[in-house]
Protein backbone atom coordinates (compact mmCIF):
# COMPACT_ATOMS: atom_id res chain seq x y z
CA UNK A 1 0.00 0.00 0.00
CA UNK A 2 1.26 3.49 -0.83
CA UNK A 3 2.18 5.29 2.42
CA UNK A 4 0.64 8.46 1.06
CA UNK A 5 -2.77 6.78 0.87
CA UNK A 6 -2.63 5.04 4.26
CA UNK A 7 -5.39 6.09 6.63
CA UNK A 8 -4.42 8.55 9.36
CA UNK A 9 -3.77 6.98 12.73
CA UNK A 10 -6.63 7.36 15.15
CA UNK A 11 -6.11 9.18 18.43
CA UNK A 12 -7.33 6.78 21.13
CA UNK A 13 -7.00 9.26 24.01
CA UNK A 14 -10.18 10.39 25.76
CA UNK A 15 -10.12 13.77 23.99
CA UNK A 16 -9.35 12.11 20.67
CA UNK A 17 -12.18 9.62 21.04
CA UNK A 18 -14.57 12.48 21.74
CA UNK A 19 -13.42 14.68 18.86
CA UNK A 20 -13.48 11.81 16.36
CA UNK A 21 -16.88 10.51 17.43
CA UNK A 22 -20.03 10.67 15.32
CA UNK A 23 -22.10 13.86 16.00
CA UNK A 24 -24.86 11.83 17.65
CA UNK A 25 -22.38 9.98 19.87
CA UNK A 26 -20.64 13.26 20.63
CA UNK A 27 -23.98 14.79 21.66
CA UNK A 28 -24.60 11.83 23.98
CA UNK A 29 -21.18 12.33 25.56
CA UNK A 30 -21.80 16.05 26.09
CA UNK A 31 -25.20 15.32 27.65
CA UNK A 32 -23.66 12.81 30.04
CA UNK A 33 -20.86 15.17 31.02
CA UNK A 34 -23.39 17.92 31.76
CA UNK A 35 -25.43 15.44 33.83
CA UNK A 36 -22.29 14.50 35.75
CA UNK A 37 -21.53 18.17 36.53
CA UNK A 38 -25.12 18.72 37.68
CA UNK A 39 -25.01 15.61 39.88
CA UNK A 40 -21.76 16.58 41.55
CA UNK A 41 -23.13 20.08 42.17
CA UNK A 42 -26.13 18.57 43.92
CA UNK A 43 -23.96 16.13 45.88
CA UNK A 44 -21.64 18.83 47.22
CA UNK A 45 -24.52 21.15 48.08
CA UNK A 46 -26.46 18.39 49.87
CA UNK A 47 -23.42 17.17 51.77
CA UNK A 48 -22.92 20.66 53.21
CA UNK A 49 -26.59 21.23 54.00
CA UNK A 50 -27.22 17.79 55.49
CA UNK A 51 -24.08 18.05 57.63
CA UNK A 52 -25.45 21.33 59.03
CA UNK A 53 -28.88 19.73 59.58
CA UNK A 54 -27.21 16.81 61.37
CA UNK A 55 -25.47 19.20 63.76
CA UNK A 56 -28.73 21.05 64.37
CA UNK A 57 -30.56 17.79 65.06
CA UNK A 58 -27.91 16.79 67.59
CA UNK A 59 -28.05 20.18 69.31
CA UNK A 60 -31.86 20.09 69.33
CA UNK A 61 -31.91 16.59 70.83
CA UNK A 62 -29.39 17.60 73.50
CA UNK A 63 -31.39 20.71 74.34
CA UNK A 64 -34.58 18.68 74.74
CA UNK A 65 -32.85 15.94 76.76
CA UNK A 66 -31.43 18.51 79.18
CA UNK A 67 -34.81 20.22 79.57
CA UNK A 68 -33.56 23.49 78.09
CA UNK A 69 -35.88 26.35 77.27
CA UNK A 70 -37.32 26.80 73.81
CA UNK A 71 -35.18 29.85 73.28
CA UNK A 72 -32.13 27.55 73.26
CA UNK A 73 -33.18 25.87 70.03
CA UNK A 74 -33.29 28.94 67.77
CA UNK A 75 -30.98 27.92 64.96
CA UNK A 76 -31.65 26.82 61.40
CA UNK A 77 -33.92 23.83 61.05
CA UNK A 78 -34.33 23.52 64.81
CA UNK A 79 -35.46 27.16 65.03
CA UNK A 80 -38.43 26.53 62.76
CA UNK A 81 -39.40 23.40 64.68
CA UNK A 82 -39.18 25.34 67.95
CA UNK A 83 -41.19 28.24 66.51
CA UNK A 84 -43.94 25.82 65.49
CA UNK A 85 -43.88 24.30 68.99
CA UNK A 86 -44.18 27.71 70.62
CA UNK A 87 -47.07 28.74 68.41
CA UNK A 88 -48.96 25.51 69.06
CA UNK A 89 -48.17 25.70 72.79
CA UNK A 90 -49.57 29.22 73.12
CA UNK A 91 -52.74 28.38 71.18
CA UNK A 92 -54.30 26.11 73.81
CA UNK A 93 -57.91 25.11 74.28
CA UNK A 94 -58.89 24.65 77.95
CA UNK A 95 -61.25 21.84 76.99
CA UNK A 96 -58.65 19.65 75.26
CA UNK A 97 -57.03 16.76 77.06
CA UNK A 98 -53.31 16.48 77.64
CA UNK A 99 -53.06 13.78 74.98
CA UNK A 100 -54.85 16.01 72.46
CA UNK A 101 -52.64 18.95 73.36
CA UNK A 102 -49.52 16.83 72.94
CA UNK A 103 -50.66 15.50 69.58
CA UNK A 104 -51.42 19.02 68.34
CA UNK A 105 -48.04 20.37 69.41
CA UNK A 106 -46.16 17.42 67.94
CA UNK A 107 -48.14 17.64 64.71
CA UNK A 108 -47.16 21.30 64.34
CA UNK A 109 -43.50 20.47 64.90
CA UNK A 110 -43.56 17.54 62.48
CA UNK A 111 -45.20 19.75 59.83
CA UNK A 112 -42.42 22.33 60.17
CA UNK A 113 -39.81 19.58 60.02
CA UNK A 114 -41.39 18.05 56.91
CA UNK A 115 -41.31 21.36 55.05
CA UNK A 116 -37.60 21.81 55.73
CA UNK A 117 -36.80 18.21 54.85
CA UNK A 118 -38.55 18.65 51.51
CA UNK A 119 -36.22 21.56 50.78
CA UNK A 120 -33.26 19.39 51.70
CA UNK A 121 -34.52 16.63 49.41
CA UNK A 122 -34.60 18.97 46.40
CA UNK A 123 -32.08 17.73 43.87
CA UNK A 124 -32.06 14.13 45.02
CA UNK A 125 -34.49 13.10 42.24
CA UNK A 126 -31.84 14.28 39.76
CA UNK A 127 -29.36 11.82 41.28
CA UNK A 128 -31.91 9.01 41.14
CA UNK A 129 -32.83 9.80 37.53
CA UNK A 130 -29.19 10.11 36.44
CA UNK A 131 -28.28 6.90 38.21
CA UNK A 132 -30.97 4.94 36.41
CA UNK A 133 -30.94 6.64 33.00
CA UNK A 134 -27.27 7.45 32.35
CA UNK A 135 -26.20 3.85 31.53
CA UNK A 136 -28.99 3.56 28.96
CA UNK A 137 -28.14 6.95 27.43
CA UNK A 138 -24.54 5.83 27.16
CA UNK A 139 -25.65 2.52 25.70
CA UNK A 140 -27.65 4.37 23.05
CA UNK A 141 -24.47 6.22 22.05
CA UNK A 142 -22.60 2.93 21.94
CA UNK A 143 -25.19 1.21 19.75
CA UNK A 144 -25.28 4.19 17.40
CA UNK A 145 -21.48 4.28 17.21
CA UNK A 146 -21.20 0.55 16.50
CA UNK A 147 -23.82 0.84 13.77
CA UNK A 148 -21.70 3.53 12.13
CA UNK A 149 -18.61 1.33 12.53
CA UNK A 150 -20.29 -1.54 10.71
CA UNK A 151 -21.42 0.86 8.01
CA UNK A 152 -17.82 2.02 7.57
CA UNK A 153 -16.63 -1.59 7.40
CA UNK A 154 -19.17 -2.33 4.69
CA UNK A 155 -18.03 0.67 2.67
CA UNK A 156 -14.31 -0.02 2.99
CA UNK A 157 -14.63 -3.80 2.65
CA UNK A 158 -11.88 -4.02 5.27
CA UNK A 159 -12.44 -5.92 8.53
CA UNK A 160 -8.95 -5.46 9.92
CA UNK A 161 -8.61 -4.42 13.55
CA UNK A 162 -7.08 -1.11 12.50
CA UNK A 163 -10.33 -0.21 10.77
CA UNK A 164 -12.77 -1.65 13.30
CA UNK A 165 -11.13 -0.72 16.60
CA UNK A 166 -11.32 3.10 16.51
CA UNK A 167 -15.04 3.24 15.79
CA UNK A 168 -15.86 0.64 18.44
CA UNK A 169 -13.61 2.42 20.96
CA UNK A 170 -15.45 5.69 20.35
CA UNK A 171 -18.78 3.91 20.81
CA UNK A 172 -17.77 2.12 24.00
CA UNK A 173 -16.44 5.39 25.40
CA UNK A 174 -20.04 6.63 25.56
CA UNK A 175 -21.02 3.66 27.73
CA UNK A 176 -18.02 4.31 29.97
CA UNK A 177 -19.09 7.91 30.48
CA UNK A 178 -22.62 6.74 31.28
CA UNK A 179 -21.29 4.45 33.99
CA UNK A 180 -19.06 7.22 35.36
CA UNK A 181 -22.20 9.33 35.74
CA UNK A 182 -24.49 6.60 37.07
CA UNK A 183 -22.33 4.90 39.70
CA UNK A 184 -21.50 8.02 41.79
CA UNK A 185 -25.08 9.26 41.39
CA UNK A 186 -26.54 6.02 42.80
CA UNK A 187 -24.02 5.85 45.64
CA UNK A 188 -24.58 9.51 46.54
CA UNK A 189 -28.37 9.17 46.38
CA UNK A 190 -28.37 6.22 48.77
CA UNK A 191 -25.91 7.91 51.14
CA UNK A 192 -27.70 11.27 51.21
CA UNK A 193 -31.14 9.64 51.55
CA UNK A 194 -29.86 7.61 54.49
CA UNK A 195 -28.38 10.71 56.12
CA UNK A 196 -31.66 12.58 55.70
CA UNK A 197 -33.55 9.69 57.26
CA UNK A 198 -31.19 9.81 60.27
CA UNK A 199 -31.71 13.56 60.64
CA UNK A 200 -35.46 13.08 60.50
CA UNK A 201 -35.35 10.26 63.05
CA UNK A 202 -33.27 12.38 65.45
CA UNK A 203 -35.70 15.27 65.21
CA UNK A 204 -38.79 13.07 65.52
CA UNK A 205 -37.46 11.43 68.69
CA UNK A 206 -36.74 14.81 70.26
CA UNK A 207 -40.11 16.17 69.09
CA UNK A 208 -41.88 13.38 70.96
CA UNK A 209 -40.03 14.25 74.18
CA UNK A 210 -40.56 17.99 73.78
CA UNK A 211 -44.24 17.57 72.88
CA UNK A 212 -44.84 15.56 76.03
CA UNK A 213 -43.11 18.18 78.14
CA UNK A 214 -44.99 21.09 76.62
CA UNK A 215 -48.33 19.32 76.94
CA UNK A 216 -47.63 18.77 80.62
CA UNK A 217 -46.45 22.36 81.19
CA UNK A 218 -49.89 23.92 80.91
CA UNK A 219 -49.80 25.85 84.17
CA UNK A 220 -46.58 27.59 83.16
CA UNK A 221 -48.26 28.70 79.97
CA UNK A 222 -51.20 30.01 81.98
CA UNK A 223 -48.85 32.08 84.18
CA UNK A 224 -47.09 33.51 81.12
CA UNK A 225 -50.44 34.36 79.52
CA UNK A 226 -51.56 36.09 82.70
CA UNK A 227 -48.41 38.20 82.76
Amino acid sequence: MDPTTAPAAHDLSFVGLFLQADPIVKGVMILLVLASIACWTVVIDKMVRIAAARRQAKAFAEMVAKGGGLEDGRRGLAARVVAAAQEAWRDQDPSETRAERRERIERAMRAALTQDLKRLQAGLPLLATSGSAAPFVGLFGTVWGIMNSFASIAKSQDTSLAVVAPGIAEALFATAIGLVVAIPAVVAYNKLSGDLAKVQAAFVAAIGTLGNRLARDRSHHARNAAE
